[in-house]
């Protein structure tokens, strides 16, 4: 109980994802710093710039230097605070792990091994620049948020696909070090079908859609669908719902002219009302905000700083 309470306190309900990726550099001169313990539902990666910084990450302390990167599983407790005086420069890449798409045919997927490795002690959470030399973590970076910043045609495709090869890449090191993907596979079957499952969820997150038929379709026990759900996405079945009609939501927000009466109606939601509430819960912001937010080019300012007196 202590520990949810805990882990209530220190969820982050500004720090949210607004699209499936983000991506950003971070300059400590210009923006809030040291940034808070805190956590979320989505994955977040550092890479040092400048600077060197002095990284909790679930009550283990890590020194960046320039080159190094360290990755913040979902729901991992994390803050970030400077050792050396001068700013520090770092870049920031943020993705919702189940949007990471491979081959159907390919066992296991990226988003079930990254969950596994959350919870493996071969796969390391901090890299240091000596074990990235064949990676090219800084161009992926670089041209994640090259892409981001123009959206230009094609532009989520292209981000996609870099950070699955970078991902792919720190996996092939946790291999080296005995993490077991291999004991994985022996699920593709299941995996495919709750694949499925979310593909139907995209595609008809307008309409009523019931838990206990998403596991009839996959002649599953709804207490075996809802179990293993979780254990494959991180989140409930009725959670996974509602982000993905949250993330419909703020894009209808953002470029087109509807209203909340219609967007709800197209979103699945029962009203502008029920829109509202859930937006609130998962944005930390009502729809309302959220739009004038980034209608003013908003400014990334980090709401996890710790004032100091």
């Amino acid at each position: 109980m202590e520990k949810r309470k805990e882990m209530q306190y220190l969820f982050e309900y500004h720090d949210t994802l607004d699209s499936p990726y983000e991506a950003f550099l971070y300059d400590t001169s210009q923006m809030a710093f040291p940034i808070r313990s805190h956590w979320h539902y989505f994955m977040e990666l550092i890479y040092m710039r400048e600077g060197t910084a002095l990284v909790e990450c679930d009550g283990c302390n890590h020194i960046l230097e320039p080159g190094d990167l360290i990755i913040f599983h979902p729901e991992a407790v994390h803050g970030i605070y400077a050792v050396t005086n001068g700013p520090l420069k770092y870049e920031v890449l943020k993705f919702d792990t189940n949007r990471l798409y491979t081959e159907k045919s390919y066992a296991p997927s990226l988003p079930m091994i990254l969950r596994s490795a959350s919870k493996d002690e071969h796969a390391n959470v901090f890299f240091q620049e000596s074990q990235l030399r064949h990676l090219p973590v800084a161009s992926v970076f670089e041209r994640c948020r090259e892409e981001l910043e123009k959206r230009d045609y094609g532009y989520g495709i292209i981000v996609h696909d870099r950070i699955c090869d970078l991902m792919v890449g720190l996996i092939r090191i946790w291999r080296e070090n005995g993490f077991d993907t291999d004991k994985l596979a022996g699920q593709t079957r299941e995996i495919n079908s709750f694949r499925d499952i979310t593909t139907y969820i995209d595609a008809h997150a307008g309409e009523p859609i019931r838990v206990e038929e998403l596991a009839d379709r996959c002649n599953m026990s709804y207490s075996y669908f809802a179990k293993n759900f979780k254990q494959y996405y991180g989140r409930s079945c009725k959670e996974y719902i509602e982000l993905i009609r949250i993330s419909k939501a703020a894009d209808m927000l953002l470029f087109t002219d509807f209203d909340l009466s219609y967007i709800s109606q197209e979103t699945g939601f029962s009203d502008s009302s029920h829109l509202i509430k859930t937006f609130r819960k998962w944005k930390g912001m009502t729809p309302k905000q959220y739009k004038q937010q980034h209608e003013k080019g908003y400014q990334r300012k980090s709401p996890l700083s710790v004032t100091t007196s």
